[in-house]
């Protein structure tokens, strides 16, 4: 399993991180997911920047992110399930682009989830879930 995911130097405190909003912490997850698949679609590459914008922007876009998150939820921690939902059912400001309310939740919910993994170091559960999809995807 190769890591693609920096590592926090200084986490913050679990019990910090799971009273965060549940947005922020998906605000957090998209960064994290999107240097994850760059880094992963880039890592020994030969594809223009072009192509490899359009294979992240696939892997990355809510539709993808939400079938996802409905294939890990079972396997979830139950912190884990908590965030999800939380951010899942959060209050929406902005509606969905090119994908369903009910996707983009669930996108939302995926993405709090990797932030809440990240920001309180569990670098080696965050590259274990996120190895999953990228095995599923592989599939593609």
């Amino acid at each position: 399993m190769k890591d693609y995911l920096p590592a926090v130097i200084n986490p913050l405190p679990e019990k910090t991180v799971y009273e965060m909003n549940p947005v922020v912490l998906a605000f957090v997850g998209d960064s994290v997911q999107q240097l994850y698949v760059r880094t992963k679609l880039s890592a020994g590459s030969t594809m223009k920047s072009g192509e490899l914008h359009k294979l992240a922007v696939k892997e990355v876009r809510a539709v993808s992110q939400a079938d996802f998150a409905h294939r890990l939820l079972p396997a979830l921690l139950p912190r884990e399930k908590d965030v999800f939902m939380r951010a899942r059912n959060s209050k929406t400001n902005s509606p969905a682009k090119h994908a369903s309310i009910a996707d983009y939740k669930a996108a939302t919910g995926f993405e709090a989830v990797i932030g809440y993994l990240y920001l309180s170091g569990g670098h080696e559960r965050l590259l274990a879930l996120l190895e999953v999809g990228n095995e599923d995807n592989n599939d593609d």
